[in-house]
């Protein structure tokens, strides 16, 4: 059977799907920007962007765009009703201070104790990119990661230890991929969805860490 791989907008569908209504969230850069779109607005979930904005959603009418409304990715949104901006130290005070119920970031690697590497390679030739990133590592109480499982030369980026710049440490919970859903917790992996025509076998063998498959303990 061909592997069911997830398109990265199946995965921010996906995450998008397990934030509870009235959850504060804030969006990082990059993939996670598009879990905006895949919101419905009858489980009013509050948006937060750390250049100062909250209470957006995603740009629904390009003829009504405004150029002075974006994200930190300096993407287009469109504001909610009772939405907000705010000085820029404000908003790292929501992301330092715990306000924030879930922060949703993209990453480089990921170490099966929740270490997250998602600002920088190492490598000489690329730009580093911290953001915001390191508060919400620290600040949120729940940190979800989309990426996916493999990089461009087929290296897994969960792995036992980081090998790059560590961002936060011990603070990822959730991983969505396109081939799967780990939970991590006390040092340990938990497998809790796999796609469609992959085995548990052929996933271990995909990733830099030992796996569990709590899928059966439903």
């Amino acid at each position: 059977m061909t592997i069911q791989k997830r398109s990265r907008e199946q995965i921010v569908e996906r995450v998008a799907h397990d934030i509870a209504p009235g959850s504060y969230v804030n969006l990082g850069i990059g993939l996670p920007t598009k879990v905006a779109g895949y919101l419905k607005p009858e489980h009013e979930i509050i948006l937060h962007s750390e250049n100062g904005v909250l209470g957006f959603g995603a740009l629904t009418s390009k003829e009504h765009a405004d150029d002075d409304l974006i994200n930190a990715g300096k993407e287009l949104i469109s504001m909610l009703g009772g939405g907000s901006f705010m000085h820029s130290a404000d908003s790292f005070d929501i992301m330092r201070g715990g306000h924030l119920d879930i922060c949703i970031l993209g990453a480089f690697q990921v170490a099966v104790n929740g270490d997250l590497a998602n600002w920088h390679t190492g490598s000489a030739d690329t730009v580093p990119a911290v953001g915001g990133a390191m508060d919400l590592a620290v600040g949120a109480r729940c940190v979800y990661v989309c990426m996916e499982h493999l990089t461009k030369n087929n290296e897994p980026k969960i792995v036992n230890e980081l090998t790059y710049p560590l961002t936060g440490a011990n603070c990822v919970n959730r991983i969505y991929t396109d081939l799967c859903i780990i939970d991590l917790k006390d040092n340990q992996a938990f497998v809790t969805e796999i796609v469609e025509g992959l085995s548990f076998e052929e996933l271990q063998q995909k990733t830099g860490c030992v796996l569990i498959d709590a899928r059966t303990a439903a």
